[in-house]
């Protein structure tokens, strides 16, 4: 699974999840909820980039 950069830095990595926001270990980027946003910023998944 890919994981994506918010432009504030923060790292969404499906294998850790997001523990500040519940999201399980396991859960792919595409699959969070539509209204997810960074725990850092409060940045929309809109502005997240697919790191390589």
């Amino acid at each position: 699974m890919d994981k994506y950069e918010c432009p504030c830095g923060y790292v969404y990595d499906p294998d850790e999840g997001c523990v500040e926001t519940m999201i399980a270990a396991g859960t792919a980027f595409e699959e969070l909820p539509e209204d997810w946003v960074c725990p850092k910023c409060g940045a929309e998944k809109e502005f997240f980039e697919k790191l390589d």
